[in-house]
């Protein structure tokens, strides 16, 4: 059995060939302080997120992109598996992405901890080449290819050709700071006390980056008062989010400049032609594709399922690893390593 992973910052999604996605669960993990005991992990551990007692811990093990506690992420991702591999005989194939920049031991952190599950072997593969063919997008033919992978813990953009990445930026920027700078404009200006999970969930409500918000809408912020700390609410309106989470927006949009800019000149004209093509589920918020479309001059598009399109295309992946297997030096393959 071959299993593709994309072990996310906010979730972690498996796909099994010739199935499909199985699973889409919260990169959360929950524990008991004292003895490590991992008590909960996935979207049963997000609900917990904020609501434990000392004893017990809930967290993201996984920041930026990169593993920050591999032994939780062990854990986390053996339970995980587990689910959808019920038989100890079966050693499944696993293709996992991971950012283009990388180090070393950022990707044996990523393979150890998917190891500890017991596999045959770990193939990487970076998240842009994999969010662009689960876009539908061709990056095995010469003609170039533009992605912008927008999550939750990091932002990339790439230019792709002949299966390899022609020029490409990772930044640690993405959802996750959003909500950062939603969890402090509460607390500054209406001395609310929220949690991220409630910023979260105001981003998707009524996040924005048009021109022209909506500010009919609200959203009803629900926390502890910093001053009093009783339970108090505030409603919140689309212009006030715009103007939080806009620099945040900024940045990604550099980054995807930079790439455009330091691509050659032949691979930028064929982005030019075909357009830029978001994936992530930041790609989702309102007025973020207008806003990479009028700073950079080129039509952008959304993908059909953006949130989906790095498992997708990890599934799709797992057609080159006879190649690698085979040792086919001269055809052109995605995967990046094998461990």
């Amino acid at each position: 059995m071959d299993i593709a992973l994309d072990l996310g910052s906010s979730r972690t999604r498996l796909f099994i060939d010739k199935k499909g996605k199985v699973l889409d669960e919260a990169s959360v993990a929950a524990y008991n302080v004292m003895s490590n005991k991992i008590i909960a992990v996935g979207d049963e551990a997000y609900a917990m997120l904020g609501k434990t007692p000392d004893s017990i811990s809930a967290e993201y093990p996984l920041a930026s992109g990169v593993i920050a506690q591999s032994a939780l992420v062990e854990d986390m991702v053996h339970i995980l598996m587990k689910h959808i591999c019920t038989s100890k005989i079966i050693m499944p194939r696993v293709v996992a992405s991971i950012p283009g920049d990388v180090t070393e031991v950022e990707k044996r952190a990523v393979v150890n901890a998917i190891s500890a599950f017991g596999v045959r072997r770990v193939y990487l593969i970076e998240n842009t080449k994999v969010a662009a063919m689960g876009a539908g997008l061709n990056i095995m033919g010469p003609h170039g290819t533009m992605v912008a992978n927008l999550g939750a813990g990091t932002s990339s953009a790439a230019i792709l050709s002949l299966g390899g990445i022609a020029e490409s930026k990772s930044i640690k920027v993405g959802g996750n700071k959003m909500d950062d700078e939603i969890v402090k404009y509460i607390r500054h200006k209406y001395s609310l006390v929220i949690g991220h999970p409630m910023a979260e969930r105001c981003k998707i409500a009524i996040g924005t980056l048009s021109d022209e918000p909506d500010d009919e809408k609200t959203f009803r912020v629900k926390g502890r008062d910093a001053i009093g700390g009783l339970p108090r609410f505030v409603d919140v309106k689309p212009g006030e989010i715009r103007d939080v989470i806009i620099e945040t927006a900024t940045e990604i949009v550099t980054a995807i400049k930079d790439v455009i800019e330091n691509a050659p000149p032949e691979l930028v004209g064929d982005i030019f032609e075909d357009g830029i093509t978001l994936t992530g589920g930041l790609a989702k918020l309102d007025g973020f594709a207008k806003l990479i479309a009028d700073n950079t001059g080129i039509r952008v598009t959304v993908a059909k399922t953006p949130e989906d399109s790095v498992i997708l295309g990890c599934g799709e992946a797992i057609q080159y690893i006879a190649e690698v297997e085979k040792n086919a030096k001269n055809d052109i393959n995605p995967l990046m390593a094998a461990y």
